[in-house]
């Protein structure tokens, strides 16, 4: 990659943490409507599989989809609106964090139902491959998701069908308190691949060049008809599983602190420094920039409107309509 796109990366990564601070700030301060599931500390992913797609794939998400969402191209003030519950955001402020859609960047939308997303990108590529548009599809989903009939059920029939599809697993580990070892027979999720007839391959979670890497052959082997890739991307979310829980108690402090030394955004930074692509001075200033847009766009949609009491259904079909083309 070329210095801007790295620089963009970059600071596409430090967007998505200080959203996900901010989030956490308005959730204490009783501001916004249900609670966060933190996407910090799994930049990485987000950013480089997104970064190996075009405006036109198909992401579909889960319940931490705000770092998936920015990642693919969605707009920072209609995001931040829909968590704050206005009537300016992605669901007109009636579907909060868990559920939003706007086909217009390729989100398919998100859902807390785990292991959904499967399915949904699944059926997705089906329809791509079907028409011969050319489109990938991407599922986001945890490694507890991995353990879900329907996972098993999707991924054989994309297996047998060669479909576009790439399954990312962000593998962080716990799945909300429970963790790898006392769900799953097996310590990667990326070997089960095999089983359905396509490639599986476990790789570094945190280091956005080797998603980025690893993401644009999956999307070329998909879009030259050599249908699925599983992909388990190893990380760490640093926060609890919501905003109610301390991330601690099932986890040790050690274990938590030895991952974000591993912080993607800041080995990233490093790496960059270190081969001459940006400077220190330059690093505090774009994020500076970061905090200042998230702050400003906050404050934005703190004034903008909550939704009328009555629902039109009129309205929101229309505005399905509109998001969904």
């Amino acid at each position: 990659m070329d210095t801007a796109k790295r620089i963009e990366m970059l600071q596409k990564m430090m967007k998505l943490r200080a959203f996900e601070e901010k989030l956490e700030d308005l959730y204490q301060q009783s501001v916004m409507f249900g609670s966060p599931h933190s996407y910090r500390g799994q930049e990485a992913i987000a950013v480089g599989v997104c970064a190996a797609l075009e405006t036109t794939d198909l992401i579909a998400s889960n319940h931490r989809a705000t770092g998936h969402i920015l990642a693919k191209g969605g707009d920072l003030y209609k995001l931040m609106c829909e968590c704050l519950g206005r009537a300016d955001g992605y669901s007109q402020g009636r579907g909060g964090k868990m559920h939003m859609g706007d086909m217009s960047f390729g989100h398919l939308g998100n859902t807390g139902t785990v292991g959904a997303t499967v399915p949904i990108a699944t059926g997705a590529a089906l329809t791509a491959k079907m028409r011969g548009s050319g489109e990938v599809a991407v599922s986001f989903f945890g490694e507890g998701a991995c353990n879900q009939g329907v996972v098993h059920e999707a991924m054989n029939m994309a297996g047998l069908w060669k479909l576009p599809v790439i399954y990312i697993c962000e593998n962080n580990l716990y799945a909300f308190a429970v963790s790898l070892e006392k769900s799953t027979a097996i310590k990667h999720m990326s070997v089960r691949a095999a089983g359905y007839g396509f490639e599986g391959r476990t790789i570094d979670g945190n280091d956005v060049e080797v998603v980025y890497g690893e993401m644009k052959q999956a999307v070329e082997k998909g879009r030259s008809g050599g249908g699925p890739t599983f992909l388990e991307c190893l990380t760490y979310r640093w926060d609890g599983h919501f905003g109610g829980d301390p991330g601690t108690g099932y986890r040790q402090k050690e274990e938590i602190e030895a991952w974000k030394k591993l912080c993607p955004i800041k080995g990233f930074k490093e790496r960059l420094i270190r081969e001459g692509q940006l400077t220190e001075e330059g690093f505090a200033a774009m994020s500076k920039t970061v905090y200042e847009e998230i702050e400003a766009v906050t404050v934005r949609a703190k004034a903008a409107p909550l939704p009328a009491r009555a629902c039109d259904p009129e309205s929101v079909f229309a505005a399905a309509e509109v998001a969904h083309g």
